[in-house]
């Protein structure tokens, strides 16, 4: 089995992953935009993670917010924190990144991640021209439904690649990817990062791998 197209997850896949702590400090500072400093811890922690379009309504509407506004708001404090990560050395590309360099496919990436944030660390790490296409969310409440599993932006960026009829293989770190490839009608590879060595799998990717270098072995047969 070979592939001719590989579409990567980005954060715990191709780079580290943004602490909790940062995430959840963004947003804190987000209220705090909107004069709120009483807000409830727990509210904090839903708009940090796991959000929903009705999360951010319902928690919105408590504080007499504008969700759309805040919502913005939110997601440029975290790509701004995000962005401070990557400056400061503390957020930064898997080692075995240069792997990619040699892996004859076409690639792309599909990110949970917003798009600025997406964007951003492909410039600074100087990693775009490995990249036929790199989609993150945009900055709207909407946009979370469109998340993976959801196949919406593998399909975006498959549309801009154009692979023809070769095989497609998603490379990610959650099994939100894995049911995203399955959506797509197309083959995964789970790959054990550190946060994921000993993380029991509920859904059956079509690979595990460990490392990039396993996907020379996938990909070209």
């Amino acid at each position: 089995m070979t592939y001719d197209t590989v579409v990567f997850d980005n954060d715990g896949v191709l780079v580290g992953r943004t602490r909790y702590d940062v995430l959840r400090e963004a947003t804190e500072d987000t209220f705090e935009q909107f004069d709120v400093t009483d807000f409830d811890p727990d509210h904090a922690h839903d708009m940090t993670v796991g959000t929903t379009p009705g999360k951010v309504g319902g928690i919105t509407d408590l504080y007499g917010l504008d969700a759309r506004a805040f919502w913005e708001a939110r997601e440029r404090s975290l790509s701004l924190a995000q962005q401070k990560e990557a400056r400061a050395g503390r957020k930064t590309p898997y080692d075995d990144i240069d792997e990619l360099e040699s892996l004859d496919v076409d690639m792309g990436i599909v990110s949970s991640n917003q798009q600025e944030t997406v964007d951003f660390l492909l410039d600074h790490f100087e990693l775009g021209h490995l990249f036929g296409a790199a989609y993150g969310r945009e900055a709207t409440i909407g946009s979370l439904d469109r998340r993976k599993p959801n196949p919406y932006y593998i399909d975006r960026a498959l549309e801009d690649i154009d692979p023809g009829p070769g095989r497609i293989l998603f490379v990610g770190d959650n099994e939100s990817d894995v049911v995203a490839a399955q959506n797509a009608g197309i083959d995964s590879a789970f790959i054990r990062r550190p946060h994921r060595e000993d993380w029991d799998l509920n859904v059956w990717p079509t690979w595990v791998i460990d490392e990039l270098a396993d996907l020379h072995d996938i990909c070209e047969g």
